[in-house]
């Protein structure tokens, strides 16, 4: 078992939480674009509320604890280890939910290279419990808008997880994939799922446009979500998300075991 107490002081050490490598002004550049409704950072939502950069900016510090002074704008940026911690509690309570009803779930990332074993101990834990992970639409095609111009991606499922690839990358089942903040790969799959008669996710758990993509469709999404990416915060207080998990989400990817030992463990899940 891993103590409160320990799982903090390893988001501290890990730099998970506390000062963290996104930096003051990415964080910042994140919420103008919020602000101005750009699609590379609402990230499959649609808000319903106006959020300028002042709103966004206070939103944050209470979810994730960074500074609301606008004056500060440079230098790494701050996770509050306490806000991590609540937010994983309630994390590990959602899939506790999903296991005692024996939910579809769909685990998906956009952060392969860093997430896909966190998201697989889960998926792992959770199919263990008699949930169906879900794993529609497998080699579906899909065109991405990148800052290269459009990608033609295909999705895969590694270990029961989401991602996709570029599709001159390795052989599928392999595990490496694209970063991509897009929510089209989950309405593929949602798609996907439907047209094979379901059944359909009641609960999407992964990171940037799986998350708020799932949300915006009113599927419940939990996820983790860093300083630069307001979107899964916006979700959460406007009841599209139901739980954000501020942590730096670019960090070497065994320091995430930790994370998922402790979510299985809240969640009795542990094996």
């Amino acid at each position: 078992m891993l103590s409160t107490g320990a799982l903090r002081a390893h988001l501290l050490a890990a730099r998970l939480a506390g000062p963290v490598a996104t930096s003051r002004e990415v964080s910042l550049r994140s919420y103008r674009l919020f602000a101005a409704r750009d699609p590379r950072v609402t990230l499959g939502l649609d808000p319903e509320w106006a959020w300028n950069e002042q709103d966004l900016l206070g939103l944050m510090a209470d979810k994730c604890g960074v500074s609301n002074d606008p004056g500060q704008v440079s230098g790494p940026d701050v996770i509050d280890p306490e806000r991590t911690l609540s937010a994983l509690d309630a994390f590990a309570a959602r899939l506790r939910e999903a296991a005692e009803r024996g939910s579809p779930v769909l685990f998906g990332t956009g952060h392969p290279h860093r997430l896909l074993g966190f998201y697989a101990g889960l998926a792992d834990a959770l199919s263990a419990a008699g949930c169906l992970v879900l794993t529609p639409a497998q080699g579906r095609c899909i065109d991405i808008t990148t800052r290269f111009g459009v990608r033609t991606y295909n999705l895969d499922y590694v270990r029961g997880v989401a991602l996709v690839r570029e599709t001159s990358g390795v052989c599928a089942g392999r595990e490496t994939g694209a970063h991509t903040h897009s929510p089209l790969p989950v309405r593929v799959v949602l798609e996907g799922a439907a047209d094979a008669g379901g059944p359909l996710p009641e609960l999407v758990v992964g990171d940037h446009g799986w998350v708020c993509g799932a949300g915006q469709l009113g599927i419940e999404a939990i996820g983790l979500a860093d300083t630069d990416d307001p979107a899964l915060f916006v979700g959460e207080a406007e009841g599209r998300v139901s739980v954000a998990v501020p942590l730096d989400d670019a960090v070497r990817s065994a320091y995430y075991r930790p994370l998922t030992r402790y979510v299985l463990n809240r969640a009795c899940l542990s094996q």
